[in-house]
């Protein structure tokens, strides 16, 4: 029998009189967290609206009680009991069972994608999800496409379903409209909106529900088990008769449906599933499975005691990391929910924000769905070939799959069987690629790139139409200086500095 599962973490001894402080303490800041949320409650006049939102005040409440309980003991990793994870707790793709019954496990499947990200840090307005990644399609487009392709070739109805934020609801609710002629059931529902709360008082930023914008967040993909049950989409699922759900972030272009694991997941029983792939030395901080107390436990970089970071990141002891493919037994998130078995460790987030004039120090409580995996039988992590995390965070992992290392099938990115190795080269852009707008402004026409290695380009670089890149080639452009590379160069391991400007006659 499984031993019961507590948060990672030993408790610091501390002295009564110190106790006893943190406790008054904790338990004054709580209260008066409580009264405050109250007010804020109080400030919705439609009573439907009301009811829903004392329930988010209330999930965001015992969020936050838990994170002063949790700061006033001073827990933090015991690392003695951090071991790497055993055979059974992490299971190799290619060991799985090919499936045969396809058409009756995708009738039980529903996939959500994770929908509450601005495109921001890529320069660009609204929902992330809308940004053209190829070929006049969008992270949505894709998504769509693969899933119609889906029920269209088992026929099956596999309902797509969004996880969308306060921030991205609206423009997602009018883009999904152009879909409503395709084979696809979507369904979309919003995370929770919870209250920034100022740093040093504890108490919400936000004054009533009509607050500005900026003043709430949603609390991370974690919040997704809640979110499922409060909003209803989990009853109507399952009255649908799906019991299997497979969640990804819509950034990342190689979750697709996995037919060999939906059937493992199906074969063990297994009520969650995590899909982990080998760390390579850009993956280090990602968080990895462990074995704790012989259960399987996911490990944040955040939660790592400073002298054993650099144990953490080793590729011997923890060479997976978490892609945040996660597969879910849907009547098992319905049990854990409401029989309020949650517990995810929590992942304070300090920001600033403008506040009637000024710039104060916010808090912000989230938490993680991989950090869920505790809570559910039979849960174990699936090591999968790298093709199935492929996500485009920047413009330098834009460049890479505008290029000729990938086709679009079905709404699938599929690699070149020509490119040697089957893996992507290391792309790095500067500062002045960082928006999607001045990367297309640089380089309007995506070189070749079957052949290279590694791409460094900093400063003001134009790559011209045409251009093929092999092996290691460095530009670099420094100060007011301009390279242009000029159309149908080819460029091989070589490394281009200072001024260019080539004039075609």
């Amino acid at each position: 029998m499984e031993l019961p599962s507590r948060p990672l973490g030993r408790q610091h001894s501390k002295s009564q009189s110190a106790f006893a402080f943190d406790n008054t303490a904790t338990s004054i800041a709580a209260s008066t967290m409580k009264n405050e949320l109250n007010h804020l409650t109080e400030t919705v006049k439609d009573p439907d609206t009301k009811k829903a939102f004392k329930k988010e005040m209330d999930n965001f409440f015992s969020l936050f009680n838990r994170y002063l309980q949790e700061s006033a003991k001073g827990t933090e990793i015991d690392w003695d009991l951090v071991k790497s994870p055993k055979p059974e707790q992490v299971v190799e793709y290619d060991t799985l069972n090919d499936t045969t019954l396809t058409r009756d496990y995708l009738n039980k499947l529903a996939v959500l994608k994770l929908n509450g990200g601005l495109g921001t840090t890529m320069g660009c307005v609204g929902p992330k999800s809308i940004i053209e990644v190829r070929e006049g399609n969008s992270f949505l487009d894709l998504s769509v496409r693969q899933i119609e392709h889906l029920n269209r070739k088992y026929n099956v109805n596999v309902p797509f379903v969004l996880m969308n934020s306060f921030n991205t609801d609206e423009a997602t609710a009018k883009l999904i409209k152009k879909y409503e002629a395709h084979k696809i059931d979507i369904l979309t529902f919003n995370q929770s909106r919870y209250p920034r709360v100022h740093k040093e008082t504890l108490l919400p930023v936000a004054e009533s529900i009509d607050s500005p914008i900026d003043q709430w967040y949603p609390p991370g993909h974690g919040d997704v088990f809640e979110a499922l049950t409060n909003s209803g989409i989990i009853d109507k699922l399952l009255a649908e008769g799906k019991e299997y759900l497979f969640v990804s972030n819509i950034d990342n272009l190689g979750a697709v449906v996995d037919l060999n694991i939906l059937n493992h997941m199906v074969e063990t029983k297994a009520e969650y599933i995590m899909e982990l792939t080998n760390k390579t030395k850009a993956d280090v901080k990602g968080g990895t499975l462990i074995d704790y107390e012989g259960n399987v436990r996911l490990l944040e970089i955040a939660q790592v005691p400073s002298q054993h970071v650099e144990e953490f990141k080793s590729i011997k002891k923890f060479k997976y990391f978490n892609t945040n493919n996660i597969w879910f037994h849907l009547p098992a998130v319905k049990r854990v929910v409401e029989n309020h078995e949650l517990s995810m460790e929590i992942i304070p987030n300090n920001k600033t924000i403008k506040h009637k004039g000024e710039n104060i120090n916010i808090l912000q409580l989230e938490t993680a769905a991989g950090a869920a995996i505790r809570h559910f039988k039979n849960a174990h992590g699936v090591n999968v070939p790298r093709r199935r995390f492929l996500p485009v965070k920047t413009c330098s992992d834009l460049l890479l799959v505008k290029s000729d290392l990938y086709s679009i099938n079905h709404g699938q990115l599929d690699m070149n069987p020509r490119r040697f190795g089957g893996s992507a080269p290391l792309v790095k852009l500067g500062t002045q690629f960082k928006k999607v707008a001045d990367f297309t402004s640089h380089i309007p026409s995506i070189p070749k790139i079957l052949e290279l290695d590694h791409l460094t380009i900093t400063g003001n670089v134009n790559i011209g139409r045409n251009v093929t890149l092999k092996g290691t080639v460095i530009i670099v452009a420094s100060d007011s200086n301009t390279i242009d590379i000029p159309n149908g160069s080819v460029l091989e391991n070589c490394v281009i500095t200072g001024n260019l400007n080539i004039l075609e006659h």
